[in-house]
């Protein structure tokens, strides 16, 4: 059953899990090294939209869960919170010029760690940091 509400702990970004999947050239070792540190201190969490990011790189759902075990990723639900704070943060997005029409996943991923206080594992800081600002992060150095 999936976890109905995570109140501390890690939430692991798509990018870091592919990187780790797909052994990526550049990027495997630190997504590897922060995935290690994170289950070693605390609760590590996913959440629908990460899981459908994921999904891309398999053909079926049982391949993707064998990957992705329960064990290890516990399985979050989007808050209804979550959806307004990303809602917040996209309307400040097309109000600093963003053209997109409509939220992308990392409004709701950086909303969900907001509102129910996860560190954010990913290399991909930008509109995490511009639009959640009290979002905890861990993120390679020097990445923006």
């Amino acid at each position: 059953m999936p976890e109905a509400l995570a109140t501390s702990g890690y939430l692991i970004d798509a990018n870091v899990l592919i990187d780790i999947i797909t052994e990526d050239a550049v990027w495997y070792d630190w997504s590897a090294g922060a995935m290690r540190s994170a289950v070693r201190s605390s609760a590590v969490y996913i959440n629908p939209l990460i899981y459908a990011e994921v999904s891309t790189q398999f053909s079926s759902i049982a391949r993707l869960d064998r990957v992705l075990p329960n064990s290890i990723l516990r399985r979050a639900q989007l808050p209804y919170s979550a959806g307004f704070l990303a809602a917040k943060a996209f309307v400040a997005y097309r109000r600093s010029g963003g053209t997109l029409r409509s939220p992308m996943p990392d409004f709701y991923i950086g909303a969900h760690a907001v509102v129910q206080n996860l560190t954010l594992v990913t290399r991909d800081v930008g509109r995490y940091r511009n639009y959640f600002p009290t979002l905890q992060l861990i993120a390679p150095e020097g990445t923006r």
